[in-house]
């Protein structure tokens, strides 16, 4: 099975697909795979497929939504990996997502919500509801994407890998420079209490083997951890 999940996620990071896909797709196949007594996937098809969802809906009550994110995980290794034709493809049924009223909270509410928050969080959750941030987005954001002239905000290689530019909120703006003051601080600072690392991004490192020793930064989980950013995601 390890040999067959590596292949997965060799073709993932090919396709250049997001990291939290990867994580969802191999451990979907996996749990298919465990589910029928570790068989070989290649020994199995729509009846086994069916069955795996059947008991996700049933035993594990997962929402539709999980439940087409496990399907396309399988059906990613039939046709993408294994190279299978899918001739039973349309005997497999999809979950269908029951339709719901959304709730949207009142601006009032909106501002209550937001005094109950300390300044770190309260910084990052005026970006999620002003600029439309999610909340990866939010925590990846770096100094060169923050525009206080033009009020804008540049979301880089966001979901899909897109980029795009957003507005920045007026009353984020001033925390937000209290917030870049006090990161330059800590940049300039020598506490041993601060681990400083930098990841460069994709075949940079290859490139460039000493650059991680070059330009020191603050590792990004570092960050999540200091704006305890589970907070935002409970309220």
């Amino acid at each position: 099975m390890s040999k067959l999940l590596e292949e997965v996620r060799d073709l993932i990071r090919t396709l250049h697909y997001s990291y939290r896909t990867e994580e969802a797709y191999l451990n979907w196949i996996r749990q298919y795979i465990l589910f029928h007594g570790k068989r070989h996937p290649t020994e199995m098809g729509a009846a086994e497929v069916s069955a795996f969802l059947t008991h996700l809906a049933v035993k594990r009550q997962v929402a539709a939504s999980t439940q087409n994110q496990a399907l396309a995980a399988l059906l990613f290794l039939y046709k993408n990996v294994l190279k299978e034709e899918l001739p039973w493809l349309k005997n497999v049924e999809r979950a269908k997502r029951p339709a719901r009223i959304p709730l949207v909270l009142t601006r009032a509410e909106v501002k209550r919500l937001l005094t109950q928050l300390g300044q770190l969080n309260w910084l990052q959750a005026s970006l999620l509801y002003g600029a439309g941030l999610r909340l990866r987005e939010c925590l990846s954001l770096r100094v060169k994407d923050l525009d206080f002239d033009y009020q804008q905000i540049a979301v880089r290689d966001a979901k899909g890998h897109k980029d795009r530019v957003t507005m920045m909120p007026t009353s984020a703006a001033e925390a937000l420079k209290t917030q870049l003051a006090n990161a330059r601080g800590l940049a300039s600072s020598r506490s041993p209490i601060i681990r400083w690392r930098f990841f460069p991004a994709y075949g940079c490192r290859h490139k460039e083997p000493g650059l991680a020793l070059t330009r020191p930064l603050l590792k990004r989980h570092d960050i999540k951890r200091m704006l305890n950013a589970p907070v935002i995601a409970r309220r």
